[in-house]
């Protein structure tokens, strides 16, 4: 038996497809026979019709034709299906056979050319003698050829060649050789089609016309062989879904024939191949379900059909390849577009096929271990006359028996012991590697990373029981990593065992000390006694001496290995490695530990290093090194020594190896309660690494005071004092000093803070936030020394101001002197805020809320400033700045100069201004600034005056058609005549019509016109004058002027009283008094 005996036939695992054969085409010599024989063939495409094209000779011998039988009565059937008879009907037998003859209509020989026709296809009549297979001719012509029914020559040529070749008149066609010769063939394809179609139906008749003359009882295999046949016809016919349930009903047909010793093998190949068609074709009709439903329902009715129990490697055989084929035709159905999940997808078929394929070795390994003497039988039981069998599944020496009773028993065990010699030459590694390396791959390809490593492992043992132990060794140290990460430490001490056998096979020192150390190691599963072989052949191994052997190994591999050892011991050279532990779990544990987590200038720095071995038996080391850079960056533990083999044990950092994580995880959330331990040890995991440590200056021994007057106000220098005094013993030097905006701070901030050590004149924007590196001097012993800095503050708020002193100083430590850098920094916060608040009121003339003020009639604006500052403010001048469109009625000068105002107390001003007509403006006519220049009463003289600079609001200005303003005196007295003149001014381009009436008060009497009409041209004014004689004393209500204009009568009187004074002051009559008296007076 080969290898490949249990693969399925090429035949059976194709897609079926009709066959046409071409003859009188010759392709090597004729140039246009061969354009259209590349014409079918080339480029074809998903879109065409499923044909398979072969050229043949006209006269070619096809496969003659059994006779038809009558009666199966007394037939007996020697087997279910003919190794031949698919290949047959796929490659031999066409279902139709095309006659190519270059003919043209017009040909001048016409008679002679139609005898040489009909005689070709006579030809092809005799040698197709009892098959079915459809007849059709196929003219080549050079011309293209009328529509039909214009070509009257055509058409009676036609019916005359139909007739001379026994032809119907669909069987003749016409191909005339043009640029389009391509769209020709594809319609001559369709054709053909039909006609295979044709064949194959009525070859699916003939096969059904036979069940009529079976019985159950002795033609239970005809049963099974129709049916398949009838379902591979319906495939080739293309009809799938017939073909399914024929296919489906041949396989319960299969499972229905009586199993025995002799046949079960039969049987089960026929229910391997239709199972094969059935989950194909579901996978093709995209129900991947009702495949993944069949096979399991395969696989549960034939895992126990095991057969002969000499031969039972052959069942496991039979079901690898079972599997194989289902996960070969998932994957290729996912690559047509199927969509597969992680819990379904082809690497679980391609890993139970691998697990079956391991079961066929070991029962190989248990049923073929023949002794040396026995030879093959002579002659060969499995060889045949042809070569091959004649019914799938069947023995070779016992071919055509059906009887369930051997006949020749002895014929029989000769045919088994060949059968398992055989086995012995199959290399069953290499199968199993092949599918375990198809299942890694799709597991891989879905994710499934302990699944991978799972296979991965057992592709690595396959490649050490191969021998092949190059390979082994790569995939195992793979997957090593993720056991370790994951803590699997049952699993990894196997990986590590196998690893270990492979390394020292290999010869491979540095790999043989790695797994030696890690068996070694607290991970390690094994006994104590193994753990004391290995450690004895490590020791060996240092000592540049050869290991013993690893138990269990091939016998001839451990002669080749020790030869390999020593040459590895006579050869000289490098003998020293270097083992990083980081990624592995060796028998030693290191912890690197500093006293404390840091450490002055001036202080010796302390570490340990903890180490802890693992292994059974005592071990020495011969040297330790730290290397530092900043830190612990490495510990190195050297085993062995430089006259044998020396081993570097290489800890990056603190220590810990690739199990110290989970250990410290596990540590952690551990409830269990720790043993006393005597005072001078310590417990393990109670030891924490700590391979950093922080260097930081020396202790400064000085003093540093901020002193300053907080808050600060807004834009003011605010000075702050910083005191410095040395407390060292000896002289301080390189004193300096970096004050300002603690970093880290809003930029806005940064932006609106200034620092400056000159407080006489004023920061703007140039000057930096932070004033770094400021040189102070040296500074004796208990001196001291005061600077002074001035901060701007140019908004409100919390800000965090820095001062840092740093210095230099020697010292001594342990007889040697240094010099340290000291630095004391403190810190202040200091809060901002605004000065002063002030408030801005438009008035009118009588000092009344104004919402709007009146083109070119005075109001008054008033600032009232109410001082915020918790320290006196002195107000050094304030100024008005008028805009453009305002202008001042008097002198503007300023009435708070020099004034101190105490925290809640306030300053006024009063400003008369006039608003020329502008017109209507929207938003308001800007009013100007108001400038306020000053500084803390407390402050030095030398301090900067500051201005503060406030916007004064706009106001909304209306222009009124008559302005009336009123000049009298201040007060009246009692029978006193009181002069009034009123004057009344039209503001507009119009003559106004305006009537003036004066009603009378009780306390006035009044001479003058009481009511009178009058016109006012425009820009003009007009006065009128009343005596007013007061008759009682006190604030007296004026007689009341209205004021009625006729060309504005929304002009209201309720607005005249906003311009003119409504109530006066009278005196009571005073006494005559004599000159000398009111001279006195």
């Amino acid at each position: 038996m080969s290898p490949t005996q249990w693969d399925f036939p090429v035949e059976l695992c194709c897609r079926p497809m009709a066959f046409v054969t071409l003859t009188g085409l010759d392709v090597v010599y004729n140039a246009v026979h061969r354009a259209v024989w590349d014409a079918f063939c080339a480029n074809r495409r998903a879109d065409r019709v499923p044909i398979s094209f072969k050229v043949l000779p006209g006269d070619h011998e096809y496969p003659k034709c059994r006779p038809k039988r009558t009666s199966y009565e007394w037939y007996i059937p020697k087997g279910i299906l003919k190794t031949g008879w698919m290949n047959k009907h796929l490659n031999l037998v066409p279902a139709l056979v095309v006659v190519f003859y270059e003919l043209d209509w017009d040909e001048p020989q016409w008679k002679e050319k139609q005898s040489e026709c009909a005689t070709r296809v006579e030809i092809v009549r005799q040698s197709l003698q009892g098959r079915n297979t459809k007849v059709a001719v196929v003219l080549i012509q050079k011309k293209t050829p009328l529509p039909p029914g214009e070509d009257v020559i055509a058409s009676e040529r036609a019916a005359a060649l139909c007739n001379a070749c026994e032809l119907s008149g669909k069987s003749l066609f016409v191909l005339p050789h043009t640029d389009h010769l391509v769209g020709y063939i594809i319609r001559l394809e369709n054709a053909f089609y039909e006609h295979a179609q044709t064949y194959y139906y009525t070859e699916i008749r003939r096969v059904k016309s036979h069940k009529e003359f079976l019985n159950k009882t002795t033609h239970q295999l005809l049963f099974v062989r129709h049916q398949f046949k009838i379902a591979f016809f319906s495939e080739l016919k293309q009809d799938t879904q017939n073909a399914l349930k024929n296919y489906r009903t041949a396989y319960n047909l299969v499972h229905e024939l009586r199993a025995h010793e002799t046949n079960i093998l039969e049987i089960k190949t026929m229910a391997g191949f239709i199972n094969y068609k059935i989950c194909r074709l579901c996978f093709q009709h995209n129900t991947p379900l009702d495949a993944i439903a069949q096979f399991r329902k395969h696989v549960d009715l034939c895992k126990k059909k095991i057969g002969s129990a000499e031969l039972s490697f052959e069942h496991a055989a039979w079901m690898a390849k079972q599997f194989q084929a289902f996960g070969d035709l998932f994957d290729e159905a996912i690559k047509l577009g199927l969509t597969a999940i992680q819990t379904q997808n082809p690497g679980f078929y391609y890993q139970q096929a691998a697990y079956y394929a391991q079961e066929r070795k070991q029962l190989a390994k248990t049923l073929c271990s023949h002794e040396a003497s026995v030879t093959y039988p002579n002659p060969d039981p499995l060889e045949t006359q042809t070569g091959l069998l004649d019914f799938y599944g069947q023995r070779s020496w016992r071919q055509g028996i059906l009887s369930f009773d051997l006949s020749d028993p002895e014929k029989e065990k000769v045919g088994i012991l060949a059968i398992q010699l055989k086995e012995r030459s199959v290399v069953h590694s290499e199968i199993i590697i092949t599918l375990l390396s198809n299942a890694v791959a799709q597991f891989k390809k879905y994710k499934c990373p302990r699944m991978k490593s799972h296979l991965m492992v057992q592709m690595g043992e396959e490649y050490y029981y191969a021998k092949d132990y190059t390979k082994a060794l790569k995939l195992l140290d793979y997957v090593l990593c993720d056991y370790r990460s994951e803590g699997w430490w049952s699993l990894l001490t196997s990986i590590l065992t196998t690893a270990l056998k492979c390394s020292y096979l290999m010869a491979q020192l540095k790999d043989y000390v790695t797994y030696s150390l890690e068996l070694l190691g607290r991970a390690s599963t094994l006994k104590d006694d193994q753990k004391s072989r290995i450690e004895k052949n490590l020791i060996n191994v240092l000592m540049n001496e050869s290991p013993d052997p690893e138990p269990d190994c091939d016998i001839l591999a451990v002669k080749t290995a020790q030869k390999l050892w020593a040459d590895r011991v006579s050869l000289a050279g490098s003998n020293v490695f270097t083992i990083g532990v980081q990624d592995f779990v060796p028998f030693v544990q290191c912890k690197a530990k500093f006293h404390a987590p840091s450490f002055h200038v001036d202080v010796p720095v302390h570490f340990d290093i903890y180490l802890k071995a693992d292994c059974p038996h005592p071990i020495r080391f011969s040297k330790l090194c730290v290397s530092f850079n900043n830190q612990i960056t490495s510990v190195d533990l050297v085993l062995g020594s430089e006259t044998g083999r020396c081993v570097v044990l290489n800890w990056q950092g603190g220590g810990g190896d690739a199990a110290s994580p989970q250990e410290a995880l596990q540590a952690s959330r551990s409830f269990k309660r720790r043993p006393k331990l005597p005072a001078s040890e310590l417990h393990w995991d109670s030891i924490v690494i700590q391979a950093s440590t922080m260097i930081i200056s020396r202790v400064p021994n000085i003093s540093v005071h901020l002193r300053h007057d907080p808050p600060a106000l807004t834009n003011e220098m605010y000075c702050l004092v910083v005191t410095v005094q040395s407390h060292e013993k000896t002289e301080i030097r390189d004193v300096k000093l970096t004050a300002g905006l603690k970093p880290g701070q809003d930029a806005n901030l940064t932006q609106k803070t200034q620092v400056t050590l000159r407080g006489t004149e004023l920061c703007d924007e140039s000057y930096p936030a932070l004033l770094t590196d400021i040189p102070v001097g040296d500074l004796r012993p208990g001196e001291q020394l005061e600077k002074m800095l001035y901060v701007r503050c140019g908004t409100v708020g919390s800000r965090m101001f820095l001062v840092y002193v740093s210095y230099l100083i020697n010292t001594t430590i342990e007889e040697k002197e240094i010099v340290c850098k000291c630095h004391k920094d403190e810190t202040v916060t200091i809060e901002t805020v605004f000065p002063f608040d002030v408030a801005v009121k438009f008035v009118s003339t009588k000092f009344e809320h104004l919402e709007r003020v009146y083109a070119d009639i005075p109001f008054l604006l008033m600032t009232d400033l109410l001082s915020a500052s918790p320290w006196a403010l002195t107000i050094v001048s304030s100024e008005l700045q008028l805009a453009p469109s305002m202008t001042a009625v008097d002198q503007l000068e300023s009435q708070l100069d020099k004034v101190v105002l105490q925290t809640g107390e306030s300053a006024s001003e009063c400003f008369c201004l006039r608003c020329p007509s502008v017109g209507n403006v929207e938003g308001g006519v800007a009013t100007g600034h108001y400038i306020i220049s000053w500084k803390r009463t407390s402050a030095t003289e030398n301090i900067p005056v500051i201005s503060t600079v406030i916007t004064l609001p706009h106001v909304i200005v209306e222009n009124i058609p008559l302005h009336v303003n009123a000049d009298l005196p201040s007060f009246g007295r009692v029978r006193e005549s009181l002069p009034v003149r009123y004057h009344l001014q039209n503001k507009t381009n119009l003559v106004q019509d305006v009537e003036v009436s004066v009603e009378p008060s009780d306390a006035f009497m009044f001479s003058g016109l009481k009511q009178i009409r009058l016109r006012i041209l425009p820009g003009t004014e007009q006065e009128m004058l009343y005596n007013f004689y007061p008759l009682m004393a006190g604030y007296q209500q004026l007689p009341s002027l209205n004021i009625n204009l006729l060309r504005f009568p929304n002009f209201t009187n309720q607005l005249l009283r906003r311009f003119i004074p409504t109530s006066i002051f009278v005196k009571p009559q005073g006494r005559l008094m004599d000159d000398t008296s009111i001279a006195a007076a």
